[in-house]
């Protein structure tokens, strides 16, 4: 479970700090991402990326499509600052807070989108009602979400590793990386919230998780940082955390090749429209 504070405090500062391995191991999934946005991207108008952490969608957004307005909005002020750093010249404004309150001050949006940023909210019928109702008449809501954990093996080999075997799974929704892993309950949640999807799009994609001289030692690295390891090993004392490196040391040593650590991934892409 991922919380709004968790975000706005150690979660979206670590994530600020490791913005270029987190945008490489999202690396194969962008261009997916941004091809599905930009063919819903209108003429004209107004764009808002939902937990737009370090930027990496809405800056190659701005770049492709310089024209329009973007708007990325996230919880931590730290991932926003970093935001507004890389974007220089571009067009693109980063606002700290709540989406549903900065979409309403907004409003009338042409497009939603996110990478990963939808599954965090503690009511997601009542915040994607919110942002249904600040969207113009016949707006595009474009976002990705993992599929579910067991095809994620980033997450469940990483978590299993750590925990020295696998995690209970959730029952109903939680807040978190997973939260919309289930294309029935997204689509059911999106209706409810006014909102008109399309089916979902299942995409494959590798998850570059350590790279450079010595794979294994980065991807160590990463993931006591980021991921399911992370809280694990925070919380862990020394003497625990020493046999969970090891674990964990094995897996990405399975994975790894000369040059990188890689992982399957599986996402989910949607479409909806207002």
């Amino acid at each position: 479970m991922t919380t709004g504070p968790d975000w706005s405090g150690i979660v979206g500062d670590t994530w600020a700090a490791e913005w270029r391995r987190t945008d490489r191991s999202f690396a194969g999934l962008a261009p997916h991402l941004d091809a599905a946005i930009l063919t819903h991207a209108p003429a004209h108008g107004r764009i808002l990326d939902i937990g737009c952490g370090a930027g990496a969608t809405i800056l190659a957004l701005a770049r492709a499509r310089p024209d329009l307005d973007f708007t990325g909005v996230d919880l931590s002020a730290t991932l926003v600052a970093t935001a507004r750093e890389r974007a220089g010249a571009l067009r693109a404004t980063f606002v700290v807070g709540a989406v549903e309150r900065v979409a309403a001050d907004l409003a009338p949006i042409d497009l939603f989108v996110s990478r990963h940023g939808v599954m965090f909210f503690d009511d997601p019928v009542a915040a994607l009602t919110a942002l249904h109702a600040a969207a113009r008449p016949g707006a595009r809501l474009v976002f990705s979400c993992f599929r579910a954990a067991s095809e994620n093996a980033w997450a469940t080999e990483i978590a299993t590793a750590v925990r020295g075997g696998p995690a209970p799974a959730p029952t109903g929704y939680v807040p978190g990386p997973f939260g919309f892993a289930d294309p029935t309950f997204t689509a059911a949640t999106l209706r409810r919230a006014g909102w008109t999807p399309d089916a979902p799009a299942a995409i494959d994609f590798t998850y570059r998780a350590g790279e450079g001289d010595d794979p294994v030692a980065d991807a160590l690295d990463f993931f006591g940082r980021i991921g399911p390891a992370a809280p694990l090993l925070r919380a862990a004392s020394p003497e625990e955390r020493a046999p969970m490196l090891a674990r964990l040391h094995k897996v990405l040593a399975a994975r790894a090749t000369a040059t990188a650590v890689d992982f399957p991934a599986a996402t989910w892409l949607w479409s909806a429209r207002a």
